[in-house]
């Protein structure tokens, strides 16, 4: 059983940054890829970023490549994802995913484990 628990969402104006953790328990965490999912009220669970077991692949959608960055620390059991230059049409509930095996994973069926959700709203 992972539990995961994500923190560092908030309101932003637009243009801004802001940087989500996810910490997750489970001694195995180093064995499983990551990743960033969000939801905005009415529309599907959409991956944001992905990233392998030792953090040596990612992957990012056409509409937040080169603004959003994942990365990972093995060793204290988080994953950080880092926002940039962010848009009103950014705002949601971030949710942070794990799946039991080591590579990517792009869509919410491959990730058997979620966190609650972070509200992130970017204003205008």
């Amino acid at each position: 059983q992972v539990q995961l628990v994500e923190s560092g969402g908030g309101l932003v104006q637009a243009g801004g940054s802001l940087r989500l953790s996810c910490a997750a328990s489970g001694r195995t965490f180093s064995s499983y890829a990551m990743g960033w999912f969000r939801q905005a009220p009415g529309k599907e669970r959409d991956i944001v970023a992905a990233i392998s077991w030792n953090g040596g692949n990612t992957y990012y959608p056409d509409s937040v490549k080169g603004r959003f960055t994942l990365s990972r620390d093995n060793a204290k059991n988080t994953v950080y994802l880092q926002m940039n230059s962010l848009k009103p049409e950014d705002t949601a509930v971030y949710y942070c995913a794990a799946r039991t095996v080591i590579g990517l994973g792009f869509s919410r069926y491959e990730y058997a484990y979620w966190g609650q959700g972070t509200q992130v709203t970017v204003s205008s």
